[in-house]
């Protein structure tokens, strides 16, 4: 509780660790570098992890970095998660460690950008790991830091993210009895915190739609099947699927299409066209059932124009879903670290993570750390060129998941 011995000492940490904190998030920022492709990031975490007397385990996952911390009491083990990739966006923030990087992605040359502020979750992961080791004596149970790449999804071809560090062991070894996150979000105001118990952050599906026509010229289409004219109709017919046929009272979904190609010339009528799209779900059978209705308008609607089509879905991301018990227990440690005033129940997000990976195999909870200067007025949103930090909300970052990590293994 406050004014208890722990609590006082990590607060007192926390507030002697902001300045590395804050040259960390810097250099970080500084130098992004994409999904699988973090090796210098990953360099900087092994050697501070080394540093504070950890050893750390490294190329999990291709870049991933873990380490545990053993107190050599018995008593529970915590996981804490931090992401460490960037987004290929060219930076449009005025900052004297703004990113000049720039890589070859998709076969376009792009900046790179932590648009996300996942160096900001690296550098309170750092923080919070020389914050518990040097408080190790005092401390019961284990505490696994996991430091993952490419939560954006990896490059097309690979394995990646969440997933291929559950499927290479980072949840054995010892087996976590809970796993902690955290995510800072624009457009919360620095200093307070937003959390949400059950589906908070969506599911995700990739679509892929392909509508196989007859190549026929422009002026005579009645000698071919036009499968740009059979793609629009099916567009227009998806959107009801969210509008007139699932009942969104019982919880939202979205269903996007993004992209459309096919032809090459103004008088040709293509053979294909290739449709992708984005579908979020925040229950399982909405999800199913929405999968089923998408399956049944592109069949039906090709087969009416004398087309065929087909469906993919892909890349799939399962809900972030706050185990309920948990994030009550954890709940009253929030409102110490921040202030009850500050800690707000938070909307339901259709953005989507991959910390869901860890929450289908042990109970975890995930919550948000507000970044957005107050009084600012609006903020540029997470994935935004000019995604901007105020950097007083790491030390909370700091303080609150490493006063998760200490109230769980204390009971």
């Amino acid at each position: 509780m406050a004014g208890s011995p722990l609590f006082d000492e990590a607060a007192k940490r926390a507030l002697a660790l902001e300045p590395s904190v804050i040259a960390w998030r810097r250099d970080l920022h500084r130098h992004p570098e994409l999904s699988n492709r973090e090796t210098r990031t990953a360099a900087v975490v092994a050697t501070h992890l080394a540093r504070i007397g950890l050893q750390p385990q490294t190329q999990v996952a291709y870049t991933g970095v873990v380490a545990l911390l053993d107190t050599g009491r018995p008593g529970p083990v915590v996981a804490l998660r931090a992401d460490m990739d960037a987004l290929p966006v060219t930076e449009e923030v005025d900052l004297p460690f703004a990113s000049k990087a720039r890589v070859s992605f998709n076969g376009q040359d792009v900046g790179v950008m932590h648009a996300c502020g996942h160096d900001c979750h690296v550098a309170i992961l750092m923080g919070v790991a020389e914050l518990l080791t040097g408080m190790r004596e005092r401390l019961h149970g284990k505490i696994k830091f996991i430091f993952q790449p490419a939560e954006e999804g990896p490059p097309p071809g690979e394995e990646g993210g969440a997933a291929l560090m559950i499927k290479q062991g980072v949840l054995e070894r010892p087996t976590p009895d809970v796993i902690f996150g955290l995510h800072v979000f624009a457009g919360i105001e620095a200093g307070k915190i937003a959390y949400r118990p059950g589906p908070a952050l969506a599911s995700a599906d990739r679509i892929r739609i392909v509508v196989r026509g007859a190549q026929t010229h422009g002026a005579l289409p009645w000698r071919g099947v036009d499968p740009i004219v059979a793609s629009s109709q099916m567009v227009m017919a998806l959107q009801t699927i969210v509008s007139r046929q699932v009942d969104v009272s019982l919880e939202p979904a979205v269903l996007s299409i993004g992209s459309i190609h096919g032809g090459v010339r103004d008088n040709i009528i293509p053979d294909q066209v290739e449709m992708l799209g984005t579908l979020r779900t925040f229950n399982e059978d909405m999800r199913r059932d929405i999968h089923r209705r998408i399956r049944t308008i592109v069949e039906h609607t090709s087969l009416s124009m004398g087309a065929s089509a087909e469906v993919f879905f892909d890349n799939a991301y399962p809900v972030t879903h706050n185990d309920e018990p948990l994030t009550q227990r954890m709940l009253p440690t929030l409102k110490r670290v921040a202030g009850a005033q500050n800690v707000l129940l938070g909307q339901k997000i259709t953005g989507y993570e991959d910390f869901s990976y860890y929450q289908q195999r042990i109970p975890g909870f995930f919550y948000f750390v507000g970044i957005t200067p107050a009084g600012s007025g609006k903020a540029a949103p997470n994935h935004s060129p000019r995604f901007f930090v105020d950097e007083s909300a790491l030390r909370l970052g700091v303080q609150s998941l490493a006063q998760l990590a200490l109230d769980y293994l204390e009971g």
